[in-house]
């Protein structure tokens, strides 16, 4: 079986600000589109049976910029649906909910955790005939992808909430000794000098 690259999209004026975004189809930031590019030279010389993208402006744009030959978009690897949540912080849900978290609680209005781990199980499914034939790369949005690496390696979609992921990373999902791991887990990349471009988004 071959590897799964996971790539979270660049950073947003959202994402910036960790607000919850889902179908909210925001475009990169400036500096969201620095470090999309910022991927390309990490990326460079690798080749992928296939390469898909959530259907969000945010992961198509940081596939492109990154120089990734997009193959595909699917529905099943858009972020976690928030719902009634959707552009609210966590500090502000948690002023109204206590103790609130989007990897028990799900959100109103929106998905569930099991409603998610379920869909990327489904993902996971759709790929393994592609993985028989070589590594594929997936472009996509933080929590979705966090619950996607916690689903490849059998733990509930909970546990997705102990793998932090930043914007414009690159994690790899693969095997050893016949068992599925993660091999790499939000790898940063070298950012080009000029302002700031560090990792942001974090829920």
């Amino acid at each position: 079986m071959n590897e799964i690259l996971l790539v979270r999209h660049g950073e947003t004026t959202w994402s910036a600000s960790r607000r919850h975004t889902s179908y909210t189809d925001l475009a990169l930031t400036p500096d969201g589109e620095r470090q999309a590019r910022a991927l390309g030279p990490a990326l460079a010389g690798r080749r992928f049976v296939a390469v898909l993208t959530s259907p969000r402006i945010r992961a198509l744009r940081t596939a492109q910029l990154a120089g990734l030959a997009v193959t595909g978009s699917d529905d099943d690897l858009t972020e976690w649906h928030y719902g009634d949540y959707e552009g609210r912080t966590t500090a502000e849900i948690q002023d109204e909910r206590p103790g609130w978290s989007v990897w028990t609680d799900g959100c109103p209005g929106g998905e569930s955790p099991s409603e998610v781990g379920e869909r990327l199980d489904r993902l996971l499914a759709r790929l393994h005939p592609l993985l028989d034939r070589g590594p594929v790369a997936l472009v996509g949005h933080a929590h979705a992808l966090r619950v996607l690496g916690a689903r490849w390696v059998g733990l509930p979609p909970s546990a997705g909430g102990l793998l932090r992921l930043d914007t414009a990373t690159l994690s790899l999902l693969g095997h050893e000794h016949g068992r599925r791991v993660i091999l790499r887990w939000n790898q940063a990349v070298a950012q080009p000098t000029g302002p700031a471009t560090g990792s942001t988004g974090r829920h």
